[in-house]
């Protein structure tokens, strides 16, 4: 695979500890999205696009997945784009009816399948991102490590779903330090799990929950008249999984109270992430 550093994640070279991979994993853009800053943040990575060029092809397919959902948008038009950008082509096919499209990315090595009413959002930082329309806090990124850096060979190389999990909750944290005066953090990692998809390849699922407390009036000079309050409260499901030397992170958030609403496609998401063999 050919040098690229705008979609991988922290700069630092993953460290050998007692036998396996210390984090942080490649979700060091910060795609949540944050009320401090009003929409998805970016942490300094130039949108995937703008990467260095390479001979490979990129191909990214929709397909249509009968599940019945509610669909936020109008079902589009049969097409068919073809994107030409200097020596790398980009192919989108939309296909009606369904409610569940196929994202397949060739040139990076993975898939996924994500609600159809779901938007691209470019230049968001990930390697891909998408999100619900009218909830713009459902989301759902990729990222992937370092090419250059990573000798990953297995998800296991981050030691058992547990610790994993553990470096997934930090590094959610570490993207939602915030500079405001008075603002907490709890948190708490909800489940940690491994499984061996279809495609005989080891994953971790982990689920954490993290919510956000602030005080509007935090330079009062009484104690009582700086009181916090929740300001947001969200799941965060990510599935880990590894291929071509490289970890790969698909992030999905929720609000909390929308999560009975929102968690049979999230979960049809998570469930359908696969990593794959680059071919040279």
């Amino acid at each position: 695979m050919s040098s690229r550093t705008c979609c991988s994640g922290l700069p630092a070279t993953p460290r050998r500890q007692a036998g396996h991979h210390t984090l942080p994993l490649p979700a060091a853009c910060g795609l949540a999205f944050d009320p401090e800053f009003g929409s998805s943040s970016r942490r300094g990575r130039p949108p995937p696009l703008c990467c260095t060029s390479t001979a490979r092809t990129r191909v990214v397919a929709s397909c249509s997945v009968n599940v019945p959902r509610r669909n936020v948008l109008s079902t589009l038009l049969s097409a068919s784009t073809v994107l030409l950008l200097g020596p790398r082509q980009i192919t989108l096919a939309e296909t009606t009816g369904g409610a569940f499209r196929e994202y397949i990315d060739t040139f990076d090595g993975y898939s996924f399948i994500y609600p159809k009413g779901w938007i691209q959002v470019k230049g968001a930082g990930a390697d891909i991102f998408f999100r619900d329309p009218v909830l713009l806090d459902v989301n759902m990124s990729v990222d992937i490590s370092s090419p250059s850096s990573s000798t990953y060979k297995t998800v296991e190389d981050l030691g058992p779903p547990e610790k994993a999990a553990e470096g997934v909750l930090k590094q959610y944290l570490t993207e939602f330090m915030s500079t405001r005066l008075g603002v907490r953090r709890e948190s708490n990692v909800l489940s940690a799990s491994s499984k061996v998809a279809d495609d005989g390849k080891l994953y971790y699922e982990v689920e954490v929950n993290i919510k956000s407390y602030a005080s509007n009036n935090e330079l009062a000079v009484m104690p009582k008249d700086r009181v916090q309050s929740l300001e947001w409260d969200r799941r965060y499901l990510t599935v880990l999984g590894v291929e071509n030397n490289q970890l790969y992170a698909l992030r999905l958030q929720t609000p909390e109270r929308l999560l009975s609403e929102e968690e049979g496609d999230l979960r049809r998401v998570m469930d359908s992430f696969r990593v794959n063999k680059i071919q040279a």
